[in-house]
């Protein structure tokens, strides 16, 4: 399906900083955070101090926007890019990785609502050819709430240098899908939650059997249009970032064995596909998030499927599930904050917000460690300074 467009042969590109570039210390000429507009300043203060100093460390540039009726603030820090030094585009395009789920969630349920798709119906009924009898009772809403057992599949390296390696490397959602269901399930499907890609790229793919359209218009014709999401696009299979942007950055082995950052901004993302290749603004899904919350993007009772924890517990930890379709709950400050945070290799990104938007987030942080075990440090310190400790 869509095969051409997607087993394009990547062109030969040649990535800019060979050696890692050293960070430049915040003392050394680096830009403060500037707040663009405040309406709060126990919130302004919070906020600056959060994105404060950079580059360092753990993250070379911060672009925020927080929202709602309880305060707006916007603000930047860091670099364009270590070479020249330059304040970071506060407009700047990023990597959104995982938020790109709940764009895909949010189409699927439209199609929920429009008769198209049936939530409680088998995803092998919509993809007989693709989906084995072994995974047959795997429903569409255990897709998108990441309970349907199906495991990851094998991908080219296990650690950050051989991944660079393979960066180019144009992968086919059916293909990802074959390589993931020839394995055993890790559990029966509604059992527990496992959160893993695979879930949405099937989504992705039954989006584009019931419509006979792209994934990517499909988002497009439904999300982006309407909303006038102008700066968002779908990258496809190149690795590049159209438009104004602010490199990012990875710490890993570099080509001398020493340890350091190199430059990850040209990195193909077709892994993610449906899962994580969605390229934005601040600006843009600070516009998606206020619309989604308030009923705009996902009408009637579907929407309350993305503010629906399933009632089974976490696969690995056993604590209680924390993702629904499409979103994540935390409970931060004493309240609950629903949301999605991404991660692609030099960004991270993040959109939350309380249940009926009084404080909406917005962040992009560009990560030196975007895909740690750990939250990054300063993508921490954003979201404590918006919506307080968690519980």
């Amino acid at each position: 399906m869509k095969n051409t467009t997607r087993t394009l042969l990547a062109a030969a590109l040649v990535l800019g900083v060979a050696a890692g570039p050293a960070i430049v210390p915040a003392a050394a000429g680096t830009p403060p955070a500037v707040a663009q507009q405040a309406s709060d300043p126990t919130l302004e203060a919070a906020m600056s101090a959060a994105i404060a100093g950079l580059p360092r460390a753990d993250a070379t540039a911060a672009l925020v926007r927080v929202g709602g009726t309880e305060g707006s603030w916007q603000g930047s820090s860091g670099v364009r890019d270590l070479e020249s030094g330059s304040p970071a585009d506060p407009a700047a395009r990023f990597r959104a990785g995982s938020v790109t789920k709940v764009f895909t969630a949010a189409t699927v349920l439209q199609l929920a609502a429009e008769g198209r798709i049936d939530l409680d119906r088998s995803a092998r009924s919509y993809l007989p050819k693709l989906i084995p009898r072994s995974y047959g009772k795997v429903t569409v809403r255990q897709l998108l709430n990441h309970t349907h057992g199906i495991p990851a599949p094998d991908f080219q390296g296990e650690t950050v240098e051989e991944w660079y390696e393979n960066r180019f490397r144009i992968h086919d959602p059916e293909e990802m899908v074959r390589s993931a269901t020839a394995k055993p399930r890790e559990f029966r499907p509604g059992e527990k939650q496992h959160y893993l890609n695979i879930g949405y790229t099937i989504a992705g793919l039954i989006v584009e059997r019931v419509t006979g359209d792209t994934y990517e218009r499909q988002v497009e014709r439904r999300i982006l249009r309407p909303l006038r999401l102008r700066d968002s696009y779908f990258p496809g299979t190149d690795p590049g970032i159209a438009g104004p942007h602010n490199h990012g950055y990875q710490t890993m082995r570099l080509d001398d064995g020493t340890t350091g950052l190199r430059d990850v901004t040209v990195w193909g993302v077709t892994d993610g596909w449906a899962a994580g290749d969605l390229v934005s603004t601040t600006a843009d899904l600070e516009r998606f998030t206020r619309a989604l919350f308030a009923g705009r993007v996902v009408r009637g009772p579907l929407l309350e499927e993305m503010f629906t924890l399933p009632q089974v517990p976490d696969a690995k930890s056993g604590a209680p599930a924390a993702f629904s379709s499409g979103l994540a709950m935390k409970r931060l400050g004493g309240r609950e904050v629903w949301g999605k945070t991404g991660g692609r290799w030099g960004y991270n990104a993040a959109i939350a917000s309380t249940r009926h938007g009084e404080r909406t987030l917005v962040y992009s942080v560009n990560s030196t460690d975007a895909k740690g075990q750990d939250t990054n440090r300063t993508a921490l310190k954003v979201m404590v300074a918006a919506y307080g400790l968690p519980d």
